[in-house]
């Protein structure tokens, strides 16, 4: 039995101008609404995770205490639990599937939290990479409904630079002959090894390798690491990471009917109180742009993470980086005011 609910969205039209009928929003829930309702923490998933990926960030003791907070998980289109290439059927199944936004994306969870969860307030919107791009969005769309937001290892637009990052990874899984354009019927097993491989040379720092940081993690050597790596993206299908890929490379917080593009008007409209998390030796998402970003940002501090766990710094892996951005979410789980 699955361990997540179902949101069932009916026919939506998208930003393509698509509609993806019969669209299905899974998510879970962990904790209980208090009497005030005031607890409520939303945290999106990142990059081919799932909600079960997300557990980390609320283990006994860190900043998000599901005995103290109601902590809703939205999982993104294309993740294979919410409305994918691998799970709608026909004919907008593989790679028929439908490009769909960061913006596509959160206006379906404000659905969910209001339509079906009968949230009017958020306390907090986190989120790790893809997750952090996502808690952008929301606080430049619906700001009064958010008090803060922290985006971990995430920009509010997703930068040239990485951009081509993803093509790499993105050309490595296309190029197995297997892959038949996205209408394979047995995994492309070669071209997600090849994916897999590329991306462990991104997903942490030449510090990370330098150090053998890896052994902090339990595995012995870079063979170990490449291997954990394809374990990850094994489990998941091709035409649904290729889907996550493209919102990613896709990301604007200002690309929708109410920002026209305008970016650092998108970004003066975040007024909830944001810290934003960088990792110090992030390959892709990269403190730089965030800086940028915060400057913009009317109620923002940058707080990059001191750590040479490259952009898997934020993923909740490492004891003492999950302190630092503990300490950063306690912050921004007090009421507005308090303590200052």
């Amino acid at each position: 039995m699955p361990d997540y609910d179902i949101f069932e969205l009916g026919d939506i039209v998208l930003q393509s101008g698509l509609t993806l009928r019969q669209a299905r929003l899974a998510y879970k829930t962990y904790g209980e609404p208090n009497a005030a309702r005031d607890n409520v923490v939303l945290m999106p998933t990142f990059y081919a995770s799932h909600h079960t990926d997300t557990e980390v960030m609320m283990a006994e003791g860190r900043a998000l205490d599901p005995r103290t907070y109601f902590v809703v998980v939205p999982n993104m289109f294309g993740n294979g639990l919410s409305s994918s290439p691998s799970n709608t059927p026909p004919p907008f199944d593989r790679a028929a599937f439908p490009p769909v936004t960061l913006y596509d994306n959160v206006v379906q969870q404000y659905r969910l939290v209001t339509e079906r969860l009968g949230i009017t307030r958020i306390r907090l919107v986190v989120g790790f990479s893809m997750g952090a791009q996502q808690a952008f969005q929301w606080g430049a769309l619906y700001p009064d409904m958010v008090d803060a937001i922290a985006p971990i290892c995430g920009s509010a637009r997703t930068s040239v630079h990485n951009f081509v990052f993803l093509e790499g990874v993105k050309a490595a899984l296309m190029a197995d002959a297997a892959f038949a354009d996205g209408w394979y019927d047995t995994p492309p097993v070669k071209g997600l090894i090849a994916f897999s491989r590329v991306y462990a040379g991104w997903a942490y720092s030449q510090d990370f390798y330098r150090a053998h940081e890896y052994r902090k993690m339990g595995l012995a050597s870079v063979a170990d690491v490449l291997r954990f790596s394809e374990a990850r993206y094994r489990s998941r299908d091709a035409n649904d990471l290729l889907a996550m890929l493209w919102t990613w490379q896709h990301a604007d917080i200002s690309a929708n009917p109410q920002f026209n593009g305008d970016f650092a008007a998108a970004l003066q409209a975040i007024s909830p109180r944001a810290i934003v998390m960088p990792s110090a030796t992030d390959l892709y998402f990269r403190a730089r742009d965030n800086e940028l970003e915060v400057e913009q940002m009317p109620n923002a501090q940058l707080r990059p993470i001191p750590s040479s766990w490259g952009h898997a710094a934020g993923r909740g892996a490492n004891p003492v980086d999950n302190e630092f951005v503990d300490a950063a979410l306690a912050e921004l789980l007090e009421p507005a005011g308090a303590g200052r």
